[in-house]
């Protein structure tokens, strides 16, 4: 039997992953990543690169993408707190430019799995966050896109309430809305 619970979000191919926790005395152990459950559940890339980040709260990453390079995602907290966010930017999708957004935590343990042709972003609730991710194919800094955090067309409802300054990067606060990019 697999180590993992797969929900869906009602957006077709974007899942959160519940790993299945073995507790006792010692501590905890899970499976973060296994190929095989991973492709029992249809999930079939191949992940190339893992990267982490710390932030502290309040900051808001994305929402990002690659154009030519589109990646698949599998994110989760390793400590702290985050609301995490994918949009789909598949045009031929019933769902196009509808967005999913899930707490993942150091406590839930949950992982969200992001299809390739999704933009991407978090923000940060707890006091600080590492967060880690693994992707289907590499960084091609010449080919990353974004969509304005606050795009009216698409809505994000954003945990702001016990946030009291959202912290960007000056890439993220110059992208535009997705009407005014004509990028997607």
């Amino acid at each position: 039997m697999g180590q993992f619970k797969f929900i869906e979000t009602g957006i077709d191919g974007l899942l959160i992953v519940e790993p299945q926790m073995h507790c006792d005395n010692r501590g905890y152990f899970m499976e973060t990543y296994n190929f095989n459950d991973f492709k029992a559940a249809g999930i079939n890339e191949v992940f190339v690169q893992d990267n982490q980040s710390k932030s502290t709260k309040g900051v808001l990453r994305g929402l990002h993408f690659q154009m030519s390079h589109p990646q698949g995602k599998l994110v989760r907290v390793i400590s702290g707190e985050v609301f995490d966010v994918a949009v789909d930017l598949r045009r031929d999708s019933s769902t196009y430019k509808k967005w999913y957004g899930v707490n993942l935590s150091d406590v839930n343990r949950k992982q969200f799995y992001i299809p390739p042709g999704f933009a991407h972003g978090f923000l940060v609730l707890s006091d600080e966050a590492e967060f880690a991710y693994k992707c289907t194919d590499f960084y091609y800094p010449d080919d990353e896109c974004g969509v304005i955090w606050n795009d009216p067309e698409i809505g994000i409802k954003w945990p702001l309430d016990d946030i009291s300054d959202i912290i960007f990067s000056e890439k993220d606060l110059s992208l535009k809305s997705c009407l005014k990019a004509d990028i997607i």
